[in-house]
């Protein structure tokens, strides 16, 4: 599921962790969609095909709604050659697939990768970045998200983020199916099922995001590393995230407020109050991420 393509370095942590989080994601699903069978008894087809339906599209054009929501805009060669040249050395230096290069308009610095696969991955970066970045910083952000490509754990944070998609979209057609069928004798069960389905759902979506979030932090972790010692350059991305960090300080808030909502999907987080927890957080702290590439710069160091 998780293992290394071309030459960036195997992570059996990232593999182990996306394992379990898929186990306990199947395990929510199971007992979500259980509750909503015996909830709605004969409506149980409705849930199937809800479900199904839900998630074909969740995962199929999830990288596609997600480029267009942040203003994606693939570019050509000739329109970005410096952009394409950076992928191009990464591409043959890790000896993957090349993605489709993308650019948003946007002052906010970063960067994201998309796609279930290789084959129709993306990455992007925003005017902002390309603006402030030096060429060896750019690349060290760049190898950062062709990593997450090469680990595929793009599409399985696209999976592991389906089930709080699903728990709320059930929430209410069991709700629905609860209220068309009111009526009769049966008052007091259904108002047991108003209260279990909604109950169930909100616990469900808390452990998902939980597990989802956990999953998120640790992959940035990898990515960061697998993209530094890929380029042998942890420097480089050390700066870039330096720089990152301070320029968003200088971005007004309603631009970062508006990209929040992204954050899972970037290289680093447009806003993140000192006052969120960081159980919530979908980035590990700075300070841990410019730890770890201290230690692989010492590490690389010590090889030579």
């Amino acid at each position: 599921m998780a293992a290394a393509r071309g030459r960036y370095v195997a992570d059996r942590g990232l593999t182990s962790r996306m394992v379990v989080t898929m186990f306990f994601i199947g395990l929510l699903y199971v007992v979500l969609v259980g509750v909503l069978i015996a909830a709605l008894g004969n409506a149980w087809p409705l849930i199937v095909v809800a479900v199904g339906g839900l998630f074909i599209a969740q995962f199929w054009f999830s990288d596609r709604i997600a480029a267009f929501s942040m203003g994606a805009r693939e570019v050509t060669p000739e329109q970005a050659p410096e952009l394409h040249g950076a992928v191009d050395r990464l591409c043959a230096l890790a000896d993957t697939p090349k993605p489709k290069v993308a650019v948003a308009q946007s002052d906010v610095p970063n960067a994201f990768a998309t796609g279930r696969s290789q084959r129709n991955s993306m990455v992007c970066v925003t005017t902002g970045m390309l603006r402030r970045l030096e060429p060896e910083e750019l690349e060290g952000v760049l190898s950062h998200e062709l990593s997450h490509v090469a680990h595929r754990d793009v599409a399985v944070m696209t999976i592991a983020s389906f089930l709080g998609v699903l728990a709320g979209v059930l929430t209410r057609i069991a709700l629905w199916g609860g209220l068309t069928r009111g009526g009769g004798d049966d008052q007091s069960g259904m108002g047991i099922v108003l209260l279990l389905v909604p109950l169930v759902s909100a616990v469900v979506f808390v452990i998902s995001f939980l597990l989802t979030r956990l999953l998120s932090r640790y992959r940035e972790l990898s990515a960061d590393r697998a993209g530094a010692l890929l380029t042998g350059r942890p420097s480089a991305l050390a700066s870039a995230l330096t720089k990152i960090n301070g320029e968003m300080a200088r971005i007004p808030t309603r631009d970062l407020r508006r990209a929040e909502p992204f954050n899972a999907f970037y290289f680093a987080p447009a806003f993140s109050g000192q006052s969120v927890a960081s159980l919530l957080a979908s980035h590990p702290p700075l300070e841990r991420r410019l730890d770890q590439l201290s230690r692989i710069s010492a590490q690389l160091g010590r090889q030579q």
